[in-house]
């Protein structure tokens, strides 16, 4: 892209597509959690609309101070993602199944809430947080991007240094040996659509700060973009494989594509084509990979046996 464009490498651009990737890298972080434990989550984008909608009315109608409708609506994140964990987990619903299920529900009700009309009239105490900048070396960087920071190292924190990590993993990479070794895998299983819940409101947040309107029909397609910052970035939608700073790339990734070809007046339309292409490239790659692992393993067995 910098060879094809001279603009490409200017700070501000590279500043501006991370920016632009802020919503996708925290709701794919959250997406992240959740196919670790081999399960996936259609819900993020109408949880996104109907939270965007609740902090909007809490402030707009209630009246409610920003801070403390940004904790209720926290909280209702929370729940939400425990209603698809509970889903998941304990009544043993597939994942693609329940997520699907309360996607059109959520959907529904941030339209009912919002009578499918936006809400605006935000207090400037609140959408502050959209615009807000912090001095750099010659340029400022937008809050947004800190934000997206403090919300990756914090998953990362948990997956790596914790042992509710290791367990998120173990259930991916095999459920039933992880309940045998004595691991409450429903516990963690509806845990990590938590995180995703929470994740999905943070995004929801930092988009009504940013638009300073409140949209039912926001969000629609975040879902196949969190995936697919997710499987570019190497997580393996069967469980058990996977990082956060590897979502960050695919995410990064997707950003430097759109952006460079939007540089270069290449159509929205080509785009998809283009961006739908690398998720089948990095989805046969890791099929190939588990393909070469799974025959290696034969192998050895093979060899043992004889």
């Amino acid at each position: 892209m910098a060879i094809a464009s001279k603009p490409f490498l200017n700070p501000n651009n590279l500043v501006n597509i991370i920016s632009q990737v802020t919503l996708n890298c925290i709701i794919a972080a959250g997406q992240t959690v959740v196919i670790l434990t081999g399960g996936i989550d259609l819900s993020v984008g109408s949880i996104i609309a109907m939270q965007a909608v609740l902090l909007a009315v809490f402030m707009v109608s209630f009246h409610l101070d920003p801070l403390l409708a940004v904790f209720l609506i926290l909280v209702t994140g929370a729940l939400v993602g425990l209603l698809n964990g509970v889903l998941v987990a304990k009544f043993k619903v597939q994942p693609m199944i329940a997520t699907l299920g309360t996607m059109s529900i959520f959907r529904g009700l941030a339209l009912t809430i919002s009578q499918g009309q936006p809400i605006s009239g935000l207090p400037p105490s609140f959408t502050w947080i959209g615009n807000a900048t912090i001095p750099g070396p010659g340029i400022d960087v937008p809050l947004q991007i800190f934000i997206m920071l403090g919300v990756l190292l914090s998953i990362f924190y948990l997956l790596k240094f914790r042992k509710t990590g290791r367990y998120l993993y173990a259930i991916g990479g095999n459920e039933e040996v992880t309940r045998l070794s004595g691991v409450s895998v429903m516990k963690y299983k509806i845990l990590a659509y938590v995180i995703s819940g929470l994740a999905s409101t943070v995004a929801a947040i930092l988009m009504l700060a940013k638009l300073q309107t409140a949209l039912p029909n926001a969000g629609v397609g975040y879902e196949l973009q969190a995936i697919a910052c997710t499987v570019i970035g190497g997580t393996s939608l069967q469980g058990g494989y996977g990082s956060i700073w590897g979502t960050f790339i695919g995410a990064i990734l997707i950003g430097i594509i759109n952006n460079g070809m939007n540089i270069l007046g290449v159509s929205s339309f080509l785009q998809q084509v283009v961006v739908g292409s690398i998720i089948l490239f990095a989805v046969l790659v890791e099929s190939a990979r588990r393909g070469a692992l799974s025959g290696g393993v034969k192998s050895r067995k093979t060899t043992f046996l004889g």
